[in-house]
């Protein structure tokens, strides 16, 4: 079995995507039931990669029944396009704020180029557009069937991004998060915020992990990245961050700092949270959450967010 797959117990199978290139920073889940399940393809960039890893757990191209995305962000949905051609007979899931991005990504697109420039093609590649006919959008809840008497449901999460949403399984008790309980760094344990422009709210990501504990999950799955048991004390910590950073970016912009000061301040102010951030922590693992989640992305998102109630 090759390296990118990683049996997690339940028929589920993780699989690292290879995002940019990098080893452990974005993860697929396939749920090999009776109707087999992709969720979180991610880039365009890693549909081959993924490709591979479903042959070696036996899913041919006529197999897989269904792909869903939490959320349409590149790095989670940005090889929808290209996994839809590759598998023609699944039905693509997503939630309806995203479902017509999915459909014609020209504008996301072309906002993702505005923030990336020539940096997208490397990190993420084109995502191609997906039939209409293919999607099916859920709204607060959704169900997508397993087989088996086995079920995904589905429960609309924004605050990272008002298309975002939170899949349940119900034989394991799973909980895929995506980006709605921010990002987790196995190595270390640390849990950072992901609060990008331009939805990012408070309110609503706090509402959406108070959901996803109502919920009782046994595990959380994250994106970025993998299965986390302590459920309780990972999505407390989600929450604290978020009110940290919060706070820290208000500071500096009642100082009136501009966006590079506050990014400074912040970076400075929360650095000692994050094992990650700390000297003598591996360079490449910092540069990979950084680029995952970097400062300046949060503070942006934040920034916006504060204008925005404002």
């Amino acid at each position: 079995m090759d390296t990118t797959i990683t049996p997690l117990g339940g028929d589920v199978y993780e699989i690292d995507t290879r995002m940019a290139g990098y080893s452990g920073i974005t993860a697929g889940y396939l749920i090999l039931s009776d109707r087999p399940c992709l969720v979180e393809p991610g880039t365009a960039g890693s549909a081959p990669v993924v490709r591979r890893a479903l042959e070696d757990l036996g899913v041919g191209e006529k197999d897989l029944a269904t792909v869903v995305v939490t959320h349409i962000h590149l790095d989670h949905a940005g090889g929808v396009g290209d996994i839809a051609e590759m598998y023609p007979d699944a039905e693509v899931v997503v939630h309806e704020k995203g479902a017509r991005h999915l459909a014609s990504p020209e504008r996301l697109m072309r906002s993702a180029r505005m923030v990336y420039g020539d940096r997208l093609d490397t990190l993420f590649g084109e995502l191609k557009p997906t039939g209409a006919d293919r999607i099916r959008a859920v709204d607060d809840t959704g169900v997508i069937d397993l087989g088996g008497g086995r079920r995904l449901e589905s429960y609309h999460s924004p605050g990272h991004a008002k298309h975002h949403v939170g899949l349940l399984d119900s034989r394991t008790g799973d909980l895929y998060v995506g980006d709605a309980a921010g990002v987790y760094v196995p190595e270390t344990k640390d849990v950072r915020p992901a609060t990008p422009p331009p939805d990012f709210d408070l309110d609503s990501a706090l509402d959406s992990l108070r959901r996803f504990r109502e919920l009782g999950p046994q595990r959380l799955l994250f994106a970025h990245y993998g299965p986390v048991t302590e459920v309780e004390e990972t999505l407390e910590r989600s929450a604290e961050e978020l009110r940290v950073w919060v706070d820290a970016v208000r500071d500096a912009r009642d100082e009136g700092l501009d966006l590079d000061h506050a990014v400074a301040m912040v970076r400075d102010r929360t650095r000692e949270r994050y094992v990650v951030l700390q000297e003598g922590t591996d360079p490449e693992l910092t540069e990979k959450y950084e680029l995952l989640s970097s400062a300046a992305s949060n503070v942006a998102g934040i920034m916006h967010a504060l204008d925005r109630h404002a």
